[in-house]
């Protein structure tokens, strides 16, 4: 079966500094440092197959294909982890952790 060729990513010079600086930063969760560097290699000028990206980033053909989808739709917020379904939590881990080091002599 023929494998379509991935859509096109061009990002504006903002959009390409940002996403730069994104995963530049320390403080950066990995799972967005990692979506910006798939993004930003989408965007080459070589303009790499889902395949390809995906040998180079160690990670599945269809995880790349996603990423790039979201993108495409959402822009730089479809690349941020969505909210979990389910009830949401009664107490933070923060606090969970508080509690530990507080109770400890």
């Amino acid at each position: 079966m023929p494998v379509p060729i991935a859509p096109q990513v061009t990002l504006a010079g903002d959009e390409q500094s940002r996403m730069e600086s994104i995963v530049r930063a320390h403080s950066t969760p990995q799972a967005l440092a990692f979506r910006c560097q798939l993004i930003l290699r989408a965007a080459a000028l070589d303009r790499p197959s889902n395949l390809q990206m995906a040998k180079e980033l160690n990670c599945n053909r269809q995880t790349v294909g996603r990423w790039r989808s979201r993108y495409l739709e959402q822009g730089l917020r479809g690349l941020q982890d969505a909210p979990r379904p389910g009830r949401p939590r009664r107490f933070s881990p923060l606090a969970t952790a508080r509690c530990d080091v507080d109770s400890h002599p």
